[in-house]
């Protein structure tokens, strides 16, 4: 099995034709993702990924979880810790940002989280009735 670093996703996803180079990084990257061989990301390369995508390209949270679940769906490719991922993105999906996602989903199986970050992420996971509860501490 091979393990992948961030830049072989981007140059796999990002159409970036700003040299020579890249386009040479980005044929080789398709080449590799697309040969069907056993292929394993772990979750600090996806969490890297979605903020370059994001803060970088300036991909919408939208785009970045198409990416992402395509990712999921190529057979050959093992995700750290998947089950986390999927339902982050499902997080995602209802409006929690990317940034918190992944933290709230590898809580599920406690009581609560605590956050500061009231207005964009703890009142919002309240909304949408998210488990675990995201609680602000006093």
């Amino acid at each position: 099995m091979i393990g992948l670093d961030t830049d072989v996703l981007a140059r796999y996803d990002v159409d970036d034709k700003t040299d020579a180079e890249a386009e040479r990084q980005r044929a080789a990257a398709q080449r590799l993702i697309e040969s069907g061989q056993p292929l394993m990301v772990c979750k600090t390369v996806i969490l890297e990924f979605e903020w370059l995508m994001r803060g970088y390209c300036g991909f919408a949270q939208a785009q970045t979880a198409t990416v992402l679940q395509h990712l999921l769906g190529l057979s050959h490719v093992t995700v750290e810790d998947r089950s986390t991922l999927e339902q982050a993105l499902s997080h995602c999906d209802a409006g929690i940002d990317f940034a918190d996602a992944p933290h709230h989903a590898s809580y599920r199986a406690y009581a609560s989280m605590v956050s500061f970050d009231d207005r964009k992420f703890a009142r919002k996971a309240g909304r949408l009735g998210l488990v675990p509860k995201v609680a602000v501490p006093a």
